[in-house]
């Protein structure tokens, strides 16, 4: 996953504002805030996680795929993708 080691500074800082929004949750729930909050906070999370994957997916797809040097390697890739792309669907 070389592409997401190039990123790895911007991933990690989207992964941490996840973290902080999921710990924002945790403490609502434990300190009884109201239902409206909390859902709040979790789309704010879901929001952030499918950007997230947003940006793993289209560096995978610009790496793997569009950037390929072998037909071969972008169509593994390709696959890989899909079956990924199956199992989050689900």
């Amino acid at each position: 996953m070389s592409h997401t080691l190039k990123n790895k500074v911007k991933i990690t800082s989207r992964v941490n504002r996840i973290i902080g929004q999921l710990e924002a949750f945790k403490k609502g729930l434990e300190a009884g805030d109201e239902c409206y909050q909390n859902v709040n906070i979790l789309s704010s999370c879901r929001g952030a996680i499918n950007g997230l994957l947003l940006e793993v997916i289209e560096d995978h797809i610009r790496e793997h795929i569009v950037d390929s040097e072998s037909k071969k390697g972008a169509a593994e890739s390709g696959e890989e993708l899909i079956d990924v792309l199956k199992s989050f669907i689900k």
